[in-house]
């Protein structure tokens, strides 16, 4: 009874279960978002198909070839292969990679679970994209399974991949990884979480402070 008025008790119960994000109470968690499943599924695809047209037409039309000048010389084309990670990183190491990417792809699928913003599947399917498009060429380029040496042809300023970045020459499935580990820190950052919402910047000041 309020004020001698009967309260029905469903309208007292869905007060009392209604999520206050302002206070950080606990939410139920929604599940995935179709949309962002789609995109989470499609960027992938899309990034292993370019990459591996690129090195297959690298690998036809450079094989022998002396590298290839383009834009005046802010982009050379160059056939080298490569043992280690993204941008030539832990050569001697090759047997590793395989196992990591293995453990990226299961992590990106366990927290599509939950996926309901689209710019995180953007993100994690950069990312995921990125890692299968090397990990097939460790798979099944020479010398042999789960030492394959990856195909890279992109070098910026310099037909060796003396300038940017790092001193390496890449590919397309390393291009797409940095962009989607460089998206996630920005996403992080800026408060944007994975089911959708957005944190607000008063509650991460807070968290900050520990006030």
């Amino acid at each position: 009874m309020t004020g001698g008025l009967a309260v029905p008790e469903s309208e007292t119960r869905v007060t009392a279960e209604a999520p206050d994000r302002d206070q950080g109470l606990p939410t139920a968690v929604a599940p995935a978002l179709p949309k962002a499943i789609a995109v989470l599924a499609a960027v992938p695809v899309l990034i292993v198909l370019l990459d591996q047209v690129s090195k297959q037409l690298t690998l036809t039309y450079l094989t022998g070839e002396p590298p290839l000048k383009l834009l005046w010389g802010a982009v050379y084309l160059n056939l080298t292969r490569n043992s280690g990670a993204a941008f030539s990183l832990g050569a001697g190491f090759t047997w590793v990679f395989p196992i990591i990417t293995l453990v990226v792809v299961g992590a990106i699928v366990w927290l599509a679970r939950r996926l309901r913003s689209v710019p995180w599947a953007i993100s994690l399917g950069l990312i995921m994209g990125g890692a299968l498009g090397n990990f097939g060429d460790r798979m099944f380029r020479a010398p042999g399974v789960f030492q394959g040496h990856v195909v890279d042809m992109i070098s910026l300023f310099d037909e060796a991949g003396r300038v940017f970045p790092a001193g390496a020459i890449f590919n397309v499935a390393d291009s797409a990884l940095f962009c989607g580990v460089v998206m996630a820190i920005v996403l992080e950052f800026t408060g944007r979480r994975r089911d959708g919402t957005r944190e607000r910047r008063q509650q991460r000041t807070a968290a900050k402070t520990g006030s």
